[in-house]
């Protein structure tokens, strides 16, 4: 078949390969997990054949990440943040306004956090074998410990590129191709063009950071959840937790690839094939997951007293001017002033943090001192407010916070893996009016 045309997408200052595969009423976005290089995916035929039977249920768009195969190398990690505004560029690039979302593994992160954040553009959710924490934790036992993290990193560092290093992998991921020599040579050549040593690196020290655990309830699109035999109890926490997504178990699959044989193959198929025929048109939801930033000028009270009416207003006003530019510049949505701070919303935490900071820095020159607290969370949209205990606990955070500091829960610190940010645990924190102590991190450097 004749290959398609590879276009790219502007996402921020990034090009982001894409191709579109087939037609049909249902748009399908094909999000794969760590690697990924678009053409060296049309050489090998088993993979061609899954990327055809996704696009017998509609028109299916596939990506390079940034950072992957064609699209543009970047300095530093990209962010679960940034990679899910490449779907979204992609997606506009495309003329998609809502679409399935298909990936496994390491990322089901993004487009689980995609549908949370965006389910007005998300018609389902098909998440293969999901990985939602990097690190174990006693909740989640089924990610790397530590020390199995350390001698991946270090496999990693040492063999990413080498022929027998990836002869290795291929023996994980697809055991029953280890020894067809045809597609060991292919994987090799996939892989290389998909990362190079350096972003290979990156990104294995992105997967183990991030964490989506907490967004799971926030989804609120169906969702199918694939898994073989040997990962039903990490599927069965997922599902756990976003109310009502299906479990298939996909008896015959081995390794983490469903296309190198012909059983799990078609019942994967059939699998997609069923739960899109099931999709219908849904009415946009109120609820959607949000990043909440609340300021608040330290000491307002008695500065306004000492400075008269007049004067204070005066500050006050440049005080907001600052923070409005801040706000503009990181694509925060102002929703409310409480005469002396912001309440604003993000759909990505590391851009209100950077923004939280940003403020901070601006109003210092006023002779200002500000607060800020971040949170991600569900909240209830009302026209142009915002409701909902992520509110509540986004304004408790910063009340906790010390003069120019920026105070974030920890589902904002785990969300924010790879962006730069650096935080101190400032321990477990009792909310005023929130049931559970949350644990706070303060933001130290960016």
């Amino acid at each position: 078949m004749e290959i398609p045309e590879v276009r790219y997408a502007r996402s921020g200052e990034v090009s982001i390969a894409y191709q579109v595969v087939g037609e049909g009423p249902v748009d399908l976005v094909f999000v794969r997990g760590i690697t990924g290089d678009l053409l060296s995916t049309w050489d090998q035929p088993l993979l061609v054949r899954h990327v055809l039977g996704l696009a017998e249920n509609g028109r299916l768009l596939m990506l390079d990440k940034r950072g992957t195969g064609l699209s543009d190398r970047v300095g530093g990690v990209p962010t679960l943040e940034t990679r899910m505004d490449d779907v979204r560029a992609v997606m506009d690039a495309a003329g998609s306004e809502r679409a399935v979302l298909w990936s496994g593994m390491e990322g089901s992160r993004i487009t689980t956090l995609f549908a949370a954040t965006y389910p007005e553009r998300t018609s389902g959710l098909v998440l293969l074998k999901p990985s939602v924490k990097g690190h174990r934790t006693p909740d989640y036992p089924w990610a790397p410990s530590e020390a199995e993290w350390r001698e991946t990193l270090r496999e990693v560092r040492e063999g990413w590129g080498e022929r027998s290093y990836f002869h290795e992998l291929l023996r994980t991921q697809a055991p029953t191709m280890a020894e067809d020599a045809a597609f060991r040579d292919w994987f090799v050549v996939h892989m290389r063009r998909s990362l190079s040593p350096g972003a290979a690196m990156a990104f294995y020290r992105m997967s183990m950071e991030a964490d989506v655990s907490d967004v799971l309830p926030a989804v609120r699109v169906p969702t199918l959840i694939l898994f073989p035999p040997d990962a039903r109890e990490p599927a069965e926490f997922v599902a756990r937790h976003i109310c009502g997504a299906e479990l298939h178990e996909l008896s015959s699959m081995r390794g983490e690839f469903t296309w190198v044989d012909d059983e799990t193959h078609e019942a994967l198929m059939a699998a997609v094939r069923a739960f899109v025929a099931r999709l219908h048109p849904r009415e946009d939801t109120d609820r959607i997951l949000t990043t909440v930033l609340f300021t608040d000028i330290v000491g307002s009270t008695g500065r306004a007293a000492e400075l008269g009416d007049r004067a204070w207003k005066e500050l006050l006003g440049a005080h907001h001017a600052r923070a409005r530019a801040e706000l503009a510049r990181y694509r925060g949505r102002e929703i409310d002033t409480a005469g002396d701070g912001f309440l604003a919303t993000f759909d990505g935490p590391a851009r209100a943090v950077r923004c939280a900071g940003a403020i901070a820095e601006a109003v210092r020159e006023l002779g200002i001192q500000v607060r800020a607290g971040v949170h991600t969370g569900e909240v209830e949209v009302d026209g142009d407010a915002v409701r909902g205990i992520a509110v509540h606990i986004g304004a408790r955070i910063c009340a906790s916070a010390d003069p120019s500091q920026v105070m974030v829960s920890s589902t904002v610190k785990d969300l924010t893996a790879g962006s730069g940010l650096a935080f101190e645990d400032a321990g477990e924190h009792e909310l005023k009016g929130v049931p559970d102590r949350c644990r706070l991190y303060r933001v130290v450097a960016d």
